[in-house]
């Protein structure tokens, strides 16, 4: 049963990368992983932080009076926000999809090494 979710966990998810690891994960690949994981976050942050920056520039343009002939650059930076955004969570969904797969292997492999160790005490 446990090999059979190996087998599907290894195999679903392919997310432009074919990457399959051929050796137990140990500790310091499992905290690589982590940071990988905060990472990401910190760059999802990111991407939020300069879409949310370029809105308020863009109602700040917007309500200047002296530059009214300017408008269009106050909403071309609302334009560029929601591509910024939307891109940023993008690429935080696409790589958490990713380290899931590795998460997943890893418990797999956890609980078939701790099946057969139960099972070599049996004999």
């Amino acid at each position: 049963m446990v090999k059979k979710k190996l087998e599907k966990i290894s195999g679903v998810q392919r997310l432009k990368s074919t990457y399959k690891n051929q050796e137990k994960i140990i500790l310091r690949d499992f905290l690589a992983m982590e940071r990988t994981t905060l990472a990401n976050e910190r760059t999802l942050f990111a991407y939020l932080r300069a879409g949310l920056y370029l809105i308020i520039a863009g109602f700040a343009f917007l309500k200047l009076k002296d530059f009214s002939e300017i408008k269009w650059l106050s909403y071309t930076m609302f334009g560029f926000s929601a591509v910024l955004i939307i891109y940023g969570m993008n690429r935080y969904i696409i790589l958490k999809r990713k380290l899931k797969v590795f998460y997943d292997t890893m418990e797999l492999e956890y609980e078939m090494t701790k099946m057969d160790k139960a099972e070599e005490s049996e004999q």
